[in-house]
């Protein structure tokens, strides 16, 4: 996905924007309570570091250069590489963090299955997902039809088939959270700031925790 060097320095900047800020700001309200505390994480997928800078998360994989350029410059530890092949020892991370990325990988259960190696006994993964079933995914979807270039690389996936991967790479669900709840656009601040409890398919964004 060579789009994502392209566009590395035009992806950063979105979250300058007032839509992006704002959600950017809400999605990491529904992350930080899952997070807990933890001394060494991973975030797979960490594009150009935003959200592994802002949640204290060390080290960070992708496979784009050009986005994990821009993450170094936020202090993160990069390493070039995709999440279905971590070149990680067996149980090193106490955290893995994956944000949005699922969407974008070839074999999302081998990235999960991946995640399980390198996490010690009792640690866990955070996922922040936009699912299939979401208004905000059919939103993704259109601009994908009219060309998007980042979101025709996308694949969502809904709530059902992501406890059906977690269960198979051997994770169980602790807690999930919800957030974004209003009209898909991409333009304005997000004026709705409630995070609830549990899973909403109405949702624009899903935190799952798993051990």
């Amino acid at each position: 996905m060579r789009v994502f060097d392209y566009l590395a320095e035009e992806y950063d900047l979105w979250y300058e924007r007032p839509f992006g800020r704002s959600a950017f700001e809400l999605e990491l309200r529904c992350l930080k309570e899952l997070l807990g505390n933890f001394k060494r994480g991973l975030e797979i997928g960490v594009g150009t570091g935003r959200f592994a800078s802002a949640l204290g998360v060390s080290f960070g994989i992708d496979p784009s250069y050009e986005m994990l350029r821009i993450a170094s410059r936020r202090g993160i530890r990069c390493v070039q590489g995709v999440g279905e092949s971590l070149p990680f020892k067996k149980e090193v991370f106490d955290l893995v963090l994956i944000v949005v990325s699922i969407c974008f990988v070839e074999d999302p259960l081998r990235v999960l299955k991946e995640s399980r190696k390198v996490l010690l006994k009792g640690g866990r993964l955070v996922l922040g997902l936009v699912l299939s079933e979401s208004p905000w995914a059919e939103f993704y979807r259109k601009k994908a039809l009219e060309g998007h270039p980042i979101y025709r690389q996308a694949s969502f996936h809904t709530f059902e088939e992501i406890k059906d991967m977690l269960v198979e790479a051997g994770f169980r669900i602790e807690r999930v959270r919800s957030t974004l709840f209003e009209e898909p656009q991409d333009r304005e601040p997000v004026q709705n700031r409630e995070v609830r409890e549990g899973y909403s398919p109405e949702a624009g964004f899903t935190c799952i925790c798993a051990t």
